[in-house]
């Protein structure tokens, strides 16, 4: 579900998504969902965004 503004909750730095905010480092969204790509992930580079779509 989409914020209407700034979720304080959530930080993004990823200007490509289409829920970020742009003005400042934030997303729109209500909630996100985090998932990996890994079967056992051990590092943060493990973890992805699900909730990414990349901006148009």
């Amino acid at each position: 579900m989409e914020c209407k503004g700034k979720n304080p909750s959530i930080r993004c730095t990823v200007s490509q998504c289409a829920h970020n905010m742009g003005s400042e480092h934030y997303c729109t969204l209500n909630t996100i969902d985090v998932g990996s790509h890994e079967a056992n992930p051990t590092m943060p580079q493990c973890t992805d965004c699900n909730s990414f779509v990349k901006k148009s």
